[in-house]
C-alpha cells in the first residue's frame, strides 16, 4: 500500500477526530483515481472496525445524474454505515458530532438474504430485499467548504455522517418507487422536494449497481444490511436547533432534531 493512501487516510481521520476540516485529499491521491480513493476509505473502515465499530450497511452517493456530471463521473459511489451513526426516528443528534452537515431524504432497503454470485439481476435484488423504509441521511464532509471532487468524497466514506430510519415498513410490491413523492422540511418549512425518479430513475437502479459492485469486489451484500439508496431531492444545510422531517409517499415520515453541543 502506498504512502499516499496511508497519508490521505490519516488526514481524513484526524479531521474527523478533531472536528477540523482538512484540505482536499485529491492533493495527495489525485483527482481521478477512484480505485485509490476506495483504498483510502478501506484503511479508515478497518481502523474503525479495529476500534470496535460495527458496519450495519452501505450508503450510495452521487445518484443524481446532474451531480455525476458536475463531478465528471458516470457512476455513483458508496460508503459504509456504522452502528454508532444511526439515530432513532424522532431522536436527537448533537451538533458537535457533525461536520458541515446537510440532510437529504432517501428510501432505505433492508436486506433479508445474502446477495452472492456474479450474475446479480434486478429480480434477484428484489427477491433479496426484505422491505423499504423512509430515511434521512445526514451527510458531512471532512474536506473544508465541501471543496470535493470524486476522489475526495469516496476517500471520505462517500461523505457519510449519520442516518435515521422511519418505522413504516413496506414491501416493494406495495410501492411506486419511481413516482413516489418526497417532501423534506426544516423547522416546518419545505427545503427539498422530489420523487423516486430523481435517484437514477429508480432507487432500485442504485441498489442494483451497489449489489453488483460489492459482489464483484468479493464483499456481497448480507442479510440484515441497510442500504441507503440515494437522495430523492436536493440536500439542505442544517445546524443546531433544526428539526428535519421527511415524508415519502407510501412510507410515511421520519424525523430528527439537531441539539446544541454538550
Amino acid at each position: 500500500m502506498s504512502d499516499q493512501i496511508l497519508i490521505a487516510a490519516e488526514v481524513l481521520r484526524n479531521a474527523q477526530n478533531f472536528k477540523t476540516a482538512c484540505n482536499p485529499v485529491r492533493d495527495i491521491i489525485g483527482a481521478t483515481d477512484i480505485e485509490t480513493a476506495y483504498q483510502v476509505q478501506a484503511v479508515n473502515v478497518k481502523h474503525q472496525l479495529d476500534a470496535g465499530e460495527k458496519v450495519v450497511g452501505k450508503k450510495i452517493g452521487l445518484t443524481s445524474f446532474a451531480v455525476q456530471k458536475q463531478l465528471g463521473v458516470d457512476q455513483p459511489d458508496y460508503g459504509v454505515l456504522y452502528e454508532s451513526t444511526q439515530v432513532q426516528n424522532k431522536g436527537s443528534l448533537i451538533s458537535s458530532e457533525l461536520m458541515q452537515p446537510k440532510a437529504e431524504a432517501e428510501i432505505a432497503f433492508i436486506m433479508k438474504k445474502d446477495l452472492t454470485g456474479k450474475d446479480i439481476t434486478l429480480d434477484k435484488l428484489i427477491d433479496a430485499i426484505d422491505y423499504a423504509v423512509a430515511s434521512i441521511e445526514i451527510v458531512g464532509s471532512r474536506v473544508e467548504n465541501w471543496n470535493i471532487k470524486i476522489t475526495d468524497t469516496i476517500a471520505d466514506n462517500a461523505s457519510a455522517s449519520h442516518f435515521v430510519l422511519g418505522e413504516t415498513k413496506k414491501q416493494l410490491a406495495d410501492l411506486d418507487l419511481v413516482n413516489c413523492t418526497m417532501t423534506m422540511t426544516k423547522n416546518g418549512e419545505i427545503v427539498s422536494e422530489g420523487t423516486g425518479k430523481a435517484c437514477m430513475d429508480n432507487p432500485l437502479n442504485a441498489a442494483l449497481w451497489l449489489a453488483q459492485v460489492m459482489a464483484k469486489n468479493g464483499q456481497p451484500l448480507k442479510a440484515g444490511e441497510i442500504l441507503l439508496s440515494g437522495a430523492l431531492g436536493p440536500m439542505a444545510n442544517i445546524s443546531s436547533g433544526d428539526v428535519v422531517e421527511a415524508t415519502i409517499e407510501g412510507l410515511g415520515s421520519v424525523s430528527l432534531f439537531i441539539t446544541q453541543s454538550e
